[in-house]
């Protein structure tokens, strides 16, 4: 199945977890894929990975930090001089740290903010700007989708992550903003919500047995999730079989919230 013949997707923080997994999976299904993050030997290394089983390559990476205006505005330069267009932007980004409020420095809670929420907003207008005015070329004739990772914890405030818990509430929200003002160059603008998932991010935190339990107890179907779960979910919302979906949230939790 080549769901994704002809398209061109950006993916933000692709070096690693969630991110690299949705570039794999939209390749695997035709895509061409652009790898966006701050570290290019991790992008490398992932666009190889995604190119080994391909007869033609189809991952090639752009070093950007998605904070940083300039720097997105040459990626989105790089694009229409190297493709004139792109179909899919997926915002993947985010970081993360632990702290309370009383303690956290406000430089802590700048960069939590700025790389889970003010990035969504600046590739919105930048290259939403560019896909918007490919839509109006191909007068919405084709796909086109953006897809923001949010969080459960935008749902559910975690444990001494204040920052990261109200910056992903932000991107579910600002998802909903942008799928209204999107909707009239054909470009649908929805989020998904991942429980406890399985990467780089969650790796220290997972090696603690009693935390891993405690997720398996209170997780309805007793597991932490992988990567490629979340990615299928993000690879359907981003092709055309969710033609009729804007302004949504998809929650893959586990079944957290309705234990």
């Amino acid at each position: 199945m080549a769901r994704f013949a002809d398209c061109v997707a950006v993916i933000t923080g692709a070096g690693s977890g969630i991110g690299k997994a949705a570039a794999a999976r939209i390749a695997n299904e035709g895509g061409k894929v652009i790898l966006v993050g701050r570290t290019r030997s991790k992008l490398e290394e992932a666009a190889r990975e995604i190119n080994r089983p391909l007869r033609i390559p189809a991952a090639e990476v752009f070093s950007a930090d998605v904070t940083d205006e300039e720097d997105l505005i040459e990626l989105a330069e790089y694009i229409e001089v190297q493709y004139g267009d792109f179909h899919i932007l997926i915002n993947n980004a985010g970081v993360s740290s632990k702290g309370k409020i009383l303690e956290m420095d406000a430089k802590d809670w700048d960069h939590v903010q700025s790389v889970n929420l003010k990035s969504v907003f600046l590739t919105a207008k930048i290259l939403g700007g560019l896909m918007a005015k490919g839509a109006a070329r191909t007068r919405g004739n084709d796909n086109r989708a953006i897809v923001n990772v949010a969080s459960l914890s935008g749902h559910q405030a975690g444990a001494l992550i204040p920052h990261y818990s109200s910056a992903k509430a932000g991107v579910i929200n600002l998802t909903r903003s942008l799928a209204l003002e999107f909707a009239q160059y054909g470009i649908r603008v929805n989020s998904v919500s991942p429980g406890f998932i399985e990467t780089p991010l969650t790796e220290k935190g997972l090696q603690n047995d009693k935390f891993v339990k405690a997720i398996e107890r209170n997780t309805a179907l007793q597991r932490v999730g992988t990567a490629d779960e979340i990615a299928n979910i993000i690879a359907f919302l981003a092709s055309s079989e969710a033609s009729y979906m804007t302004g949504s949230d998809v929650l893959a939790d586990g079944g957290w919230l309705i234990k």
